[in-house]
């Protein structure tokens, strides 16, 4: 069955935590989902070794919030194959969830992890929901400020 294309593309500001004045905008397609997401925010980080990666909703659950906190996580496929042996709930595909079924708002924000190792957490902030423009290529990257760190600083750093 086709995936039916969609009249929306969201603008989402991608912020590195515990580095604020590091941040991306990119733009993508309703129809692509949170796996292109996740690939848009590699390429424009300027990554180059791939790992593990999740997205939480509306962001990831830590001690201070107790049991009755739980997050939303969407996963890499590659994650999905092996059991957690610490959460007993399933993780979501992040590569089987289109952006348009996330039901995403102008002001939300939410969180991605890239690399459970060395564990960049990203803040991700809605700051645009539009009419797609068909003749655009998504996804794209529209504003970059500041240098994209070291994926693997040196010891000096």
């Amino acid at each position: 069955m086709r995936q039916q294309k969609s009249d929306q593309q969201y603008v989402l500001k991608v912020s590195l935590k515990g580095n604020r004045r590091i941040w991306r905008v990119l733009v993508l397609s309703g129809d692509q989902t949170l796996d292109d997401l996740h690939e848009t925010i590699y390429l424009a980080f300027d990554r180059y070794d791939e790992h593990l990666y999740s997205f939480y909703f509306p962001r990831a659950a830590s001690r201070r919030d107790g049991i009755a906190f739980r997050s939303k996580e969407y996963a890499s496929p590659i994650t999905l194959q092996e059991p957690d042996p610490i959460n007993d709930e399933k993780a979501l595909n992040a590569a089987r969830t289109r952006l348009d079924k996330l039901n995403l708002r102008i002001g939300q924000t939410f969180e991605y992890l890239f690399d459970f190792g060395d564990m960049w957490w990203h803040e991700l902030k809605v700051v645009g929901i539009e009419r797609r423009d068909h003749k655009s290529q998504l996804p794209m990257v529209t504003e970059r400020h500041g240098d994209s760190p070291q994926q693997y600083p040196s010891s000096e750093d």
